[in-house]
């Protein structure tokens, strides 16, 4: 049993609250956390009156101000800080835990929120300095002071990453030897009946898929124009859809995890509608992510006021809110791993996957399957550390850890998954 403080109110928070609340034999006591109380108490309330669990508490906190990080650890004292925030507070999050002494799980890597040649100073992968670019090199510069605080920090438990990695470290350890070809497909089916929306915070949605593709082949990375090769996929339960390369954290950590991988690569389906609208924002300049100069009207009528603003930042305040979704999405996403490497040396295929209702995740939770998806997986990593079962020093990535108990929890907590042996992967 221990105390979990989960800092976020958006919809993998409340997931991932929802499931916590509901895992009440390891989680004594919870807290939410995030800069508008309001949104935390919600979500607490939304609990209650589910009938699971009344006595979580809330508090208010600024996720990019280290003190006030440090002041509400000392004084709540969590066992295990759960860092559903944004990306762009990652590293103030893992600042905060080392000075108070508190363990650490997210479900995303770091990303500087302004590009910029001093933000990206310490990068490693391949990059330019005036575009979006997130790596674990900043997360894992950390390694050695959890070590010697004798904490562990757990990246990237969502589903993609998260389950992928595990998924991965579940196939090393079961069925091959050596694994040789990675590909990481993730398509979302639903239909959420909107002209255009993300599943997630838009900001962090399209600064990810308009950014370069990026896959390791061969010992060396690779760099693309963005989603500039794409084919179509078969998927389970859904059929064929067009799929796009892209660049995604997990394979920057299992290609040194699994240093036979010859490739690994990542897809994403996108229908040909949001690629239209994603298109019409990049050209109309609401992609941007720099500030620019506005002259607004004071609203008392006295005058003009320059503003600075930053366009994807006002286009995301107009967009739906991706947990406004829930309630009319329908369809299911389909996320999965495909394998082929040698096993007693013959070449075997392997794909893993899970298929999850956007309806049945709303019934469950109020959020939709994408929030889903990364959320249940947070809570199953956060639920493996209160067992002791992934819990050592230092900073690791989820596939480090032993995957068979956290495999076995998915299929309990909502996400069971299904694998097919020698198939075409569909994949050279």
């Amino acid at each position: 049993m221990g105390k979990v403080l989960i800092i976020g109110a958006g919809g993998v928070a409340t997931v991932a609250a929802v499931k916590v609340a509901k895992n009440s034999d390891v989680f004594s006591e919870i807290m939410i956390a995030s800069r508008t109380k309001s949104k935390c108490d919600a979500i607490a309330k939304y609990i209650a009156d589910k009938g699971i669990r009344s006595d979580i508490k809330t508090a208010q906190v600024d996720a990019n101000d280290v003190e006030q990080l440090v002041a509400l650890f000392n004084d709540y004292k969590p066992e295990l800080v759960m860092n559903l925030a944004l990306p762009y507070q990652d590293l103030t999050i893992m600042e905060a835990c080392l000075q108070a002494g508190c363990n650490y799980l997210d479900t995303a890597n770091y990303e500087p929120e302004f590009p910029s040649a001093e933000a990206y100073k310490d990068a490693v992968l391949p990059h330019h300095d005036d575009q979006p670019h997130f790596e674990y090199s900043w997360q894992w510069a950390y390694r050695e002071r959890f070590e010697k605080a004798g904490l562990c920090a757990i990246l990237g438990c969502g589903f993609d990453p998260g389950v992928t990695s595990i998924y991965t470290a579940y196939a090393a350890k079961h069925h091959f030897d050596e694994m040789h070809y990675l590909d990481i497909v993730d398509c979302n089916a639903g239909n959420h009946h909107k002209a255009f929306a993300t599943n997630f915070n838009p900001e962090i949605n399209l600064r990810e898929i308009t950014q370069e593709g990026l896959y390791w082949e061969n010992g060396e990375y690779i760099v693309t124009e963005p989603m500039a090769i794409h084919k179509t996929l078969n998927y389970p339960n859904v059929g064929p859809k067009e799929s796009y390369l892209l660049h995604h954290e997990e394979i920057e950590s299992l290609v040194i995890n699994y240093p036979t991988l010859k490739r690994a690569r990542f897809w994403m389906t996108f229908g040909q509608q949001y690629l239209t609208y994603l298109d019409c924002i990049q050209n109309l300049g609401m992609g941007r992510i720099d500030e620019i100069e506005y002259k607004a009207p004071k609203a008392d009528g006295t005058g003009d006021e320059v503003v600075k603003i930053v366009p994807l930042q006002f286009l995301k305040a107009v967009l739906p809110n991706p947990q406004d979704l829930g309630e009319n999405y329908d369809g299911e996403t389909s996320i999965g791993c495909r394998i082929r490497g040698i096993k007693n040396g013959e070449e075997h295929t392997y794909y893993v996957y899970n298929n999850c209702s956007h309806q049945a995740a709303y019934e469950e939770t109020g959020m939709q399957g994408v929030s889903y998806t990364t959320g249940v997986p947070a809570c199953i990593g956060a639920r493996m550390f209160m067992l002791g079962l992934w819990n050592k020093p230092g900073v690791h990535n989820v596939e480090e850890f032993d995957p068979d108990p956290f495999m076995e929890e998915l299929n309990k907590q909502g996400l069971p998954w299904h694998e097919l042996h020698d198939i075409d992967l569909e994949l050279d």
